[in-house]
């Protein structure tokens, strides 16, 4: 649909989706690579008609962090070179953490420094079986990024996230689903079968009753009880009173599948 270099971006009705498609550089996120990711999460966000959207990797990597390399080149102009790049992703996630269509993150191996927290970005994440995490970033003298320091003590508190970020330990598949950073673990040659699985079973979905969710379990990490619970109720009249909802209250009523829009 769009044309752009280092990811590879289509739209299949009410399914995007996106590839990290450097393979030969380890999928390592250059400036180029967070701008188009920027620029496809605005695509996402636009589009009424999506439900669903799948970010996936080429090749071994689903990323292996920033481009070292390219931050070399930088030479004394790493830093605004950095907080560039940093602005561009930060961009996307907070686009794809806010906008309606769930977010499917399916991770086909390595998820390194600016992977993993790309990863933890995911409404569901499913990882295949060879697939790896780690932090990364202090190894290179620098400090996390990427909204890991927002999502990961979140997923796993506050003791898990200082010892992933401060000693770089490599998890396995399995032991991220152990911690709650991956919804699910599946063999690496099913992997995309299982991520194209879920995204068409969203795709079947209210799309408000999702972007509602979404909204919902931001907002729990700031509000207090009172200022949630009134939040609920705002957001479930405004899905029950939409064209999706009333088809939905109707399809249970009368005990059949909803036809939702």
């Amino acid at each position: 649909m769009s044309n752009f270099e280092h990811i590879k971006f289509e739209k299949q009705g009410a399914i995007a989706k996106i590839e990290l498609n450097r393979p030969d550089a380890a999928n390592g996120l250059d400036t180029l690579m967070a701008s188009e990711l920027k620029q496809a999460a605005r695509l996402c966000d636009g589009d009424p008609e999506l439900k669903a959207v799948i970010l996936s990797a080429s090749g071994r990597f689903l990323c292996a962090g920033g481009d070292i390399k390219q931050m070399l080149s930088q030479g004394e102009a790493v830093g605004d070179a950095i907080k560039s790049l940093a602005d561009d992703l930060h961009s996307a996630i907070s686009i794809l953490s806010r906008m309606q269509a769930a977010l499917i993150v399916a991770v086909n191996g390595v998820a390194a420094g600016a992977g993993f927290s790309i990863a933890m970005v995911g409404d569901i994440v499913l990882a295949g079986e060879s697939a790896s995490f780690t932090m990364a970033y202090t190894r290179a003298g620098l400090c996390p990024d990427g909204s890991s320091s927002y999502f990961l003590p979140r997923l796993v508190g506050l003791r898990r996230a200082q010892e992933l970020m401060l000693t770089n330990r490599t998890l396995s598949a399995a032991e991220a689903c152990e911690l709650g950073l991956v919804t699910r673990v599946v063999a690496d040659d099913e992997l995309q079968a299982e991520a194209d699985r879920v995204a068409s079973e969203l795709a079947r979905g209210a799309r408000l009753s999702t972007a509602y969710v979404k909204k919902l379990l931001l907002a729990s990490a700031e509000n207090d009880l009172e200022t949630q619970m009134e939040l609920e109720g705002q957001l479930v009249a405004q899905c029950a009173a939409s064209p999706d909802g009333r088809e939905g209250i109707q399809a249970f009523v009368e005990k059949r599948k909803p036809d939702f829009n």
